[in-house]
């Protein structure tokens, strides 16, 4: 490769990430500028990231949609692609070779303002490819065009076309260990049971969103359905391990399913919570 550039972008949200900057930042040197938007981390994440040459914007989490959303009004990138990151993923050389090819186009010919994008979800050093297959995840985007949704698991709104990506980026999701998986889960399934509770209570999308929406519609549609399903931690079991084939996968899939049927107990149990409190009952 040449020693110019790649003109994207690259936004990496940090919290007490010391451990995996070097890692994440070393997946993306070949871009022209990158981004770390850290939530004032109590350990070297800010001083390893500017010794290797990242920009460094601090602000103080509040929810995902509001802190992302913050970054897309405030941050003054370089560039107008940005490809966001979170620090325990990277960027892979066949997904950087396809987003470089779209910047470098002509940009009247460029359909998107927005691209959904694929990772691959590693544990015990294995690909679960099929208990968690890449699905599409917001990752590349133009920040005026973009807005965020949601208290965790935050749902992009697009003003103008959204497009796929063919490559993936990898997620390490367990860099910093099962312990912190856990903690960080119990976090978010508060935020998940919050969320829900406004759907339970909220206008509901037709059922035929899941099949005639696009893939962020289709995706909604099926959580509002699920919310109000019994016996959710099995089923998400169940879906995961038999219908997903996660069970060839061996022993990582069978964990990761029972990981994330808790996940759903979790969400479960604290709706539960919510619902009685709501009530003046005692949980």
């Amino acid at each position: 490769m040449s020693d110019a550039k790649i003109p994207i972008s690259i936004m990496i949200l940090t919290l007490n990430e010391e451990a995996n900057m070097p890692k994440v930042l070393a997946s993306v040197a070949d871009f022209d500028e990158v981004v770390v938007y850290d939530s004032l981390s109590t350990d070297r994440t800010v001083e390893v990231s500017r010794e290797l040459g990242a920009k460094i914007v601090e602000r103080k989490f509040d929810n995902w949609a509001g802190h992302q959303n913050w970054a897309m009004e405030n941050i003054e990138f370089k560039h107008p692609w940005v490809f966001y990151l979170d620090a325990d993923e990277r960027m892979t050389p066949e997904l950087q070779a396809e987003v470089t090819k779209i910047v470098n186009a002509d940009p009247e010919t460029i359909p998107h303002r927005a691209y959904y994008v694929g990772r691959k979800n590693y544990f015990l050093g294995k690909w679960i490819k099929h208990a968690m297959p890449p699905g599409t995840i917001m990752r590349f985007f133009q920040p005026p065009h973009i807005r965020f949704e949601r208290l965790v698991n935050p749902v992009p709104v697009v003003d103008g076309s959204i497009g796929y990506l063919e490559h993936h980026f990898e997620h390490y999701n367990f860099s910093k260990g099962v312990g912190e998986w856990f903690e960080k889960h119990n976090r978010y399934s508060g935020a998940e049971a919050i969320e829900a509770m406004k759907v339970i209570g909220g206008e509901r999308l037709p059922l035929s969103t899941i099949f005639k929406g696009d893939r962020a519609e289709r995706r909604q549609a099926l959580k509002q359905l699920a919310f109000r399903l019994p016996f959710r931690p099995f089923l998400r079991f169940c879906y995961m391990y038999f219908a997903q084939l996660g069970f060839l996968d061996g022993k990582a899939g069978y964990l990761y399913c029972k990981m994330q049927a808790t996940y759903e107990f979790m969400i479960a149990v604290k709706m539960m919570e919510l619902q009685r409190r709501e009530k003046g009952l005692e949980v």
